[in-house]
């Protein structure tokens, strides 16, 4: 088995000069000397302790297998920030994003759906396979393969056209950083929120999340604040929506106007 390439000092060091931390400060907060650090930051100490690792996996927020094995310094600042939210998407540690899926008796994936009454308790519950387990579910048609679905109710305007209090059939991203400017999502929050439908753009700074309808401003949301992003495939609504004038029937209604006027000048 070829050795496998270990990252752990130039991360360290990458890490802790982000936080703009001296090897003394950093040091006394791990609770060890700033001449250990920096050993352990050339690669001098070949055998860190178990709790060394331990230690400064839990200050910075990222498991020890990324420290390990992905070099920090090349990942972008989101993808960062993504980590040190607890988000480790890209090492099979504790931290990947699990999703809690429940199965029909031929074990294929259902599509649950999260009725306006469980809105409220989806943040807490949404990985956790018990409460996933009591929603409805049901077995949607013409669904693409390969994909994890989720049906969410919407509430409000912002979304229009897309009528307000329809069900929007959503598939769950995984990967946030390959999404395409203002992809249509469920976007599960933190906060008192629980989830909401916009327009998702992946910035540095956060997600930023835009309504359809232009009298709602945008805003911009931490990677920190997001649970998970459900991308929109397709509405049901049983409101058929209001069908806009095309730009013919709009000139033949100023003409009919036009000659009413012309009529009434004639008749003074």
């Amino acid at each position: 088995m070829n050795a496998q390439k270990v990252f752990f000092p130039g991360n360290l060091k990458f890490l802790r000069e982000r936080k703009q931390l001296s090897q003394e400060h950093l040091g006394n907060i791990l609770g060890i000397t700033r001449s250990k650090l920096n050993a352990l930051e050339s690669g001098q100490t070949k055998a860190p302790q178990p709790e060394d690792f331990l230690n400064i996996s839990e200050f910075f927020k990222i498991s020890v297998d990324s420290l390990l094995k992905i070099d920090l310094s090349k990942l972008g600042e989101l993808r960062l920030r993504d980590l040190e939210a607890g988000n480790d998407v890209y090492m099979m540690g504790s931290k990947i994003r699990v999703l809690a899926i429940t199965v029909d008796k031929d074990n294929k994936e259902n599509t649950e759906y999260v009725p306006v009454k469980a809105k409220a308790g989806y943040r807490d519950g949404h990985s956790d396979p018990d409460y996933i387990a009591n929603l409805p579910k049901f077995s949607l048609p013409n669904l693409p393969k390969g994909g994890s679905y989720r049906m969410f109710p919407t509430t409000g305007d912002s979304m229009l056209p897309i009528p307000e209090g329809c069900d929007v059939i959503c598939q769950f991203i995984q990967d946030w950083s390959q999404i395409k400017a203002q992809t249509l999502c469920i976007v599960i929050l933190k906060g008192e929120q629980d989830f909401v439908f916009k327009q998702v753009t992946i910035q540095s700074d956060g997600l930023l999340l835009e309504s359809l309808n232009a009298t709602y401003k945008p805003y911009l949301v931490p990677v920190s604040e997001v649970l998970e992003l459900w991308q929109f495939h397709r509405f049901m609504t049983n409101k058929i929506p209001d069908i806009e004038p095309d730009l013919q029937s709009i000139a033949r209604a100023l003409r009919e106007i036009q000659g009413d006027i012309s009529l009434i000048k004639k008749t003074k």
